[in-house]
């Protein structure tokens, strides 16, 4: 494994770190509108990725040629956040974070048709793998109900969406400088959301709400999604994706000690089975 890949290994691990404390962080949002807390952590973002940029001296310049790509790329991670933010006011945080981290399959599939990046054919049995233990994390939810199965659907976009947006980074890894990428799709995803935030508005916003929203916006999106799009840069989006879905076992254990959502022995028994799925794919 070269330097790169190495330091890329290192960038989504990281990430992971931050994306763990988003599920949290969006239930102390409550009660504001999944409409506004998207919205306002994208603008929060914006903050941070200009003074990574100032600090690692990278000029901010997008070509004015490439505004239309830069609105679909935004509208697809406007979407993504949206519909995973969404999917949390209907199902618990296991089984919201469960479907979305199916994300492996819509990655390796987008990757080969899009970037044409196939991987190793026996490397789909550590994606297999890392795929049951998500499920068998999330529990296999025994109780259905039309609440659940729409905050499923939400969920199950939003893995849709973060396999093209993982697609998209690398991808424009050639065109663009991380930073300035990074800060066009955050800053064109939040023009996506503001109408709908505006039209969504109502007073709810007590102290906790509005630090959970900047919290949103600075940790697991300023910090974790740049380092992702970082390690996109470095390592095939499927192999990225896959260390990501770690965030189910971080958010877990963050929502049971922080709100006391207790994990069930499937729980602790899909980490392990993720974990195995990862280790067979990057060896």
């Amino acid at each position: 494994m070269s330097k790169e890949e190495v330091r890329g290994l290192v960038y989504v691990a990281l990430a992971v770190t931050f994306f763990s404390t988003s599920p949290v962080l969006i239930r102390w949002a409550a009660p504001v509108s999944p409409f506004e807390i998207t919205f306002w952590r994208l603008t929060a973002a914006a903050p941070i990725v200009l003074l990574l940029a100032t600090l690692a001296g990278e000029r901010i310049d997008l070509r004015g040629q490439d505004l239309p790509r830069f609105v679909l790329f935004g509208l697809i991670t406007a979407l993504h956040f949206f519909f995973y933010i969404s999917s949390l006011s209907f199902t618990s945080i296991s089984h919201s974070l469960a479907l979305v981290y199916t994300s492996p399959v819509f990655v390796t599939l987008f990757s080969g048709v899009f970037l044409k990046e196939p991987i190793l054919r026996r490397k789909y049995v550590g994606i297999a793998l890392a795929l049951v233990g998500v499920a068998v994390l999330a529990g296999f939810e025994p109780k259905l109900s039309w609440r659940m199965l729409l905050g499923d659907a939400l969920a199950m976009g939003s893995a849709v969406c973060f396999g093209l947006y993982s697609v998209v980074g690398r991808g424009q890894r050639a065109n663009y400088p991380l930073l300035t990428y990074a800060l066009g799709v955050y800053g064109m995803a939040a023009l996506w959301m503001a109408p709908l935030a505006a039209a969504s508005f109502r007073p709810a916003y007590h102290p906790g709400a509005v630090l959970a929203i900047l919290a949103l916006g600075v940790f697991p999106l300023g910090f974790g999604h740049t380092l992702y799009n970082a390690a996109l840069r470095r390592l095939h989006a499927t192999y990225v994706n896959l260390i990501a879905t770690q965030e189910v076992t971080g958010g877990i254990l963050l929502g049971y000690f922080l709100l006391g959502e207790a994990p069930s022995f499937n729980s602790l028994l899909g980490a392990a089975v993720t974990l195995a799925g990862i280790a067979v794919v990057l060896l």
